[in-house]
């Protein structure tokens, strides 16, 4: 079985980036906070403070691909947003694609007895949860 590791997942939106952490063995990804849109050096700043507090070796990032399967819009900033961050980062950056994972995170919400519209941020960190846990789901191995 391959070992994985500790890694941050990002779910990034115009206002506000949800930030996910997995454990130390890559098993089970957890909200860990959100960060609010800032230009975008001082945004990486703060995500690389984030992977350099909690040993992070890998970052996912939520590409949000069309049900065309295209990148329009947000997609196209999300993209470029990614290229930049991997141009900062000591660690390795992959993307995954966040379809719906926004609606999951809201259903997880509501299922855990919370309101999604009254704590947006809560969402967009349970978002980025959800995208790093369907991340390591995909890439473990089986034994």
């Amino acid at each position: 079985m391959t070992t994985m590791k500790r890694m941050l997942g990002l779910d990034v939106g115009a206002r506000r980036t949800g930030v996910a952490l997995s454990d130390p063995t890559g098993t089970l990804a957890s909200p860990l906070t959100t960060l609010a849109r800032l230009d975008d050096s001082q945004g990486f700043e703060a995500i690389m403070a984030l992977a350099r507090e909690h040993s992070v070796e890998a970052i996912v990032v939520g590409l949000p691909v069309s049900l065309d399967g295209e990148l329009h819009g947000q997609g196209r900033e999300v993209a470029a947003f990614i290229e930049q961050l991997r141009g900062v980062s000591p660690v390795p950056v992959a993307e995954w694609n966040e379809q719906f994972t926004t609606a999951e995170a809201e259903r997880l919400l509501r299922q855990a007895g919370r309101k999604p519209s009254k704590d947006r941020g809560r969402v967009d960190a349970v978002a980025a949860a959800v995208i790093l846990q369907d991340y390591l789901d995909a890439h473990r191995s089986s034994p």
